[in-house]
């Protein structure tokens, strides 16, 4: 069976549709690579990619895309809604098919190591990947973003797993690693408060004693003049989309505030979605095997 790997880099650029374009294009074409989506969003100013390939295919087109990332992106004049470290800010590996876990490290291994040597870029090991236990969330690698970067980098405990202990200094420093299925899914609020959004987003993610596998922040989205709860749920197997629906629709209701839809970025696993529709309609079960297209 060949090995699939998918890969979910985050860019910090949702503004400028010609660099969003020529950091896709590392995936266009690309033999070995498919490009499965990508979105970019102008108050986050921030960019994700969703591509699967074969493991050597897809390191290098995820190098290529840092590098371009790294060129076009200046990360003193940025500014935007979602926290960021770097340029490209987040590059995580998920093992599809005929991979295990420990083959998805050691590949993000080898593309940390090939960004800091090709591009002078410090590179963090985060999640599954993680030279040390304080280093497996991203939120504790992020904190501080790009302003803090150079200070964090000062620490000992800080220092970077490849590249020089400081900061690139446009591109700061990426974070890289392997990790199960994540969705990245936000719900939109009816009103322009942002202290709300946030006042929800913290009874909802696991740190403020909401859903275990459940990140959370409140955005103001200024286009839209409404804000919204942006959330990661890490293991979708333990805390359902649905369960994060409820929730946040149960906490706005404190403020008479209704939702007003939802956000996917990216894609998200069947399972996520047949677990969450099963709920909704009320059936005992749902399985694969009961979707029409899946017996196609």
């Amino acid at each position: 069976m060949d090995k699939i790997v998918e890969c979910v880099p985050n860019f910090s650029e949702g503004r400028d549709l010609q660099k969003v374009e020529q950091i896709v294009d590392a995936f266009r074409g690309r033999e070995g690579v498919k490009l499965l989506d990508y979105s970019n969003d102008r108050d986050h100013n921030r960019m994700v990619v969703t591509a699967v390939g074969a493991p050597e295919a897809m390191k290098e087109a995820v190098v290529d895309a840092v590098g371009r990332a790294a060129r076009l992106i200046d990360l003193t004049r940025h500014t935007g809604g979602h926290p960021r470290m770097g340029a490209a800010d987040v590059v995580p590996f998920i093992p599809v098919r005929g991979m295990e876990m420990d083959e998805a490290v050691a590949l993000s291994r080898e593309v940390g190591q090939a960004v800091a040597e090709r591009y002078g870029i410090p590179v963090y090991l985060y999640e599954k990947s993680a030279s040390a236990p304080h280093r497996e969330n991203l939120a504790d690698v992020r904190r501080g973003q790009f302003e803090g970067l150079a200070e964090k980098m000062a620490r000992p405990e800080w220092r970077p797993d490849f590249g020089p202990a400081r900061p690139h200094p446009t591109a700061g420093a990426c974070i890289v690693g392997a990790r199960i299925p994540l969705i990245a899914y936000n719900i939109n609020l009816n009103t322009d408060r942002l202290d709300v959004a946030q006042a929800i987003a913290r009874r909802v993610r696991h740190s403020g004693g909401g859903l275990r596998y459940c990140k959370a922040m409140g955005v103001a989205l200024h286009e839209k003049g409404i804000v919204q709860v942006s959330m990661n749920l890490t293991d979708y197997t333990h805390t359902a989309i649905y369960q994060v629906q409820e929730l946040v629709r149960i906490e706005a209701a404190r403020y008479g505030v209704t939702l007003a839809g939802g956000e996917l970025i990216g894609l998200m696993p069947l399972g996520a979605l047949l677990d969450t529709a099963s709920y909704y309609l009320g059936l005992d079960s749902l399985t694969p095997d009961r979707i029409l297209e899946m017996n196609c």
